[in-house]
């Protein structure tokens, strides 16, 4: 029996619990504002025409921009994209419609495994299996690393948001005589678009800020890249290597970069978000 005291009780520690909750939140959320506060107010400083127009300057030396390393990041992140979207979408796709098998257990227990390990580790094997064989560091080495990484996000997201997808509407498609494929591609594809979108832009956005797999297998480079078998200029590493050095000028160039990837992160979250929300309530 429920008595009154039991019952002060119960919502004494109801009130705590939640006023716990809400400090934890607002102590994150604190914390979070001021990091974008200081990374914005310090990085701003070094954003200018040259930092996306000219190369950097020698040890010592100022001025100078991180045009080859963007080049390079976007070159990076758009060779693992094209490798791990259609890979993961064709994976998340058999888990979603024929998952239900050891195969497919198998499948789901690496992708699980996958999202969950740390970069480093992805960045080691792919030193193991293309770098140290060949004696030489490569963009396809770092695109290889980031397309692993890549991979699980957008096979766990494609396979859940297509299990999302009431099945009249494969039953449907199926009884009017469309052929399996044809009904994945025009019907499912169609109606889990956002969410797949959604996947895809929070998998970029991971593999945008990693800096561990690019120092194993891409490393960095002070000039335009001429080809993709060789070491590539590439924001993260700059900025580590940047921060790393006692001189003033390429410190600011890594609060610039800092400032460039967060942003490009938070822009690439906040629209996946939008996109998942405008799903849910659609």
């Amino acid at each position: 029996m429920v008595t009154p005291s039991l019952l002060a009780g119960r919502r004494a520690r109801n009130r705590l619990v939640i006023g716990l909750s809400v400090m934890a939140a607002g102590l994150g959320l604190v914390m979070l504002v001021w990091i974008l506060g200081d990374v914005a107010l310090r990085g701003l400083s070094a954003i200018n025409w040259d930092f996306f127009t000219k190369l950097p300057a020698p040890p010592g030396e100022e001025g100078g921009g991180l045009a080859n390393a963007i080049v390079g990041t976007l070159i990076l992140t758009a060779v693992a994209a094209l490798v791990a979207i259609p890979f993961g979408v064709m994976a998340g796709t058999y888990l979603a419609e024929f998952g239900n098998s050891r195969l497919g257990t198998a499948v789901r227990f690496v992708s699980d495994l996958l999202v969950s390990a740390p970069s480093i580790v992805v960045g080691m094997f792919v030193y193991l299996i293309l770098v140290a064989p060949t004696g030489n560091f490569s963009g396809w080495a770092g695109a290889t690393a980031l397309a692993i990484i890549m991979v699980p996000v957008v096979t766990r997201t494609t396979e859940e948001m297509l299990r999302l997808i009431p099945s009249e509407m494969r039953e449907a498609a199926l009884a009017l005589g469309a052929p399996y494929w044809k009904m994945v591609a025009s019907v499912l594809y169609r109606a889990a678009a956002t969410g797949m979108m959604t996947g895809i832009m929070l998998a970029v956005a991971r593999v945008s800020g990693e800096t561990a797999p690019l120092l194993f297998t891409t490393l960095n480079s002070p000039y335009w890249m001429e080809g993709m078998n060789e070491p590539v200029a590439n924001l993260t590493v700059t900025l580590f290597n940047y921060a790393m050095s006692p001189y003033d000028d390429w410190q600011t160039m890594a609060w610039g970069a800092a400032f460039l990837i967060t942003a490009s992160i938070l822009i690439m979250t906040i629209t996946s978000r939008l996109l998942l929300m405008k799903r849910t309530k659609s």
